[in-house]
């Protein structure tokens, strides 16, 4: 069986980086530690220091909180959270925020 000779564009690293991001299984995890990041850098750091958990799955964003009067609070801006954190992100990413 004769071995075909690979021939190898040149990509710049840029392309090649891209194309190993937009991997769905990398794409998906580089994804949530954005979005974990995202909460930290939009709601600031006394909120932060109140986030027991961050985690993302599907388009829903779970915010563990250790103050209920913070979680009370959040609960009314639910809509400007999201608004802020999927602009920090520039792009729709997320669709629901459930704080715990």
């Amino acid at each position: 069986m004769a071995k075909k000779k690979r021939s190898f564009e040149p990509q710049s690293i840029s392309e090649v980086l891209g194309e190993l991001i937009n991997q769905k299984n990398i794409k998906g995890g580089i994804t949530k530690v954005r979005v974990e990041q995202a909460w930290e850098t939009t709601m600031g750091t006394s909120v932060a220091q109140y986030t027991q958990e961050v985690s993302f799955r599907g388009t829903t964003l779970f915010v563990n909180l250790t103050s209920a009067p913070l979680r009370e609070e959040l609960s009314y801006g639910k809509d400007k959270i999201l608004r802020h954190l999927n602009e920090t992100l520039g792009a729709e990413i997320i669709s629901k925020l459930v704080l715990r």
